[in-house]
């Protein structure tokens, strides 16, 4: 469990000199609010791999779910290290955060029974998932493996007047 306070760091070679660190509570709400993120894997031959998709946090880790027959799940398998994203598109204006970490998957019902309603809680009823034999399912059929990243290490990049980078660091 990540929910504790991380070490936060102010990077002064690009920030501006009036910018302040973010605090990780500002970080943590943008995860738990943000409705699209950027996954980006390793395939096997080394080759990037970036697709957006959706996350909830619960007990401070992030989940999102994939097919067995995707590319992101074959990435996973072969090298679990990923990088989650999200932000807005601007650069006058908001922060981006990025959260570094190991992808666990996750086949504990009970677990998943949490992470669903999380689902549900963030996204709607179209994000409705039963959560039985290590999987996630959809009531339109197929199961979806949930994965779960704890932070290692987190960026905050403040854009706009003052623009600031935040580092924070989970130990």
């Amino acid at each position: 469990m990540v929910d504790m306070m991380p070490k936060t760091e102010l990077h002064p070679g690009f920030s501006d000199p009036r910018a302040k660190a973010t605090p990780w509570e500002v970080g943590r709400e943008i995860l738990q609010t943000a409705e699209i993120f950027w996954l980006s894997t390793v395939r096997r031959d080394g080759r990037p791999h970036v697709t957006p998709l959706i996350a909830v946090m619960v007990d401070g880790a992030l989940f999102f779910t994939t097919g067995e027959g995707e590319q992101k799940y074959a990435n996973l398998q072969a090298n679990p290290h990923v990088v989650l994203t999200t932000g807005t598109n601007v650069i006058s204006d908001g922060i981006d955060v990025i959260v570094e970490g190991t992808a666990t998957r996750v086949s504990d019902d009970e677990l998943l029974q949490r992470v669903a309603a999380e689902y549900v809680r963030k996204y709607g009823d179209d994000w409705a998932f039963e959560a039985r034999d290590g999987a996630l399912h959809h009531a339109e059929g197929g199961a979806a493996i949930a994965f779960r990243v704890e932070p290692v290490k987190a960026f905050g990049f403040s854009k706009g007047d003052p623009f600031g980078q935040t580092r924070w660091r989970f130990s």
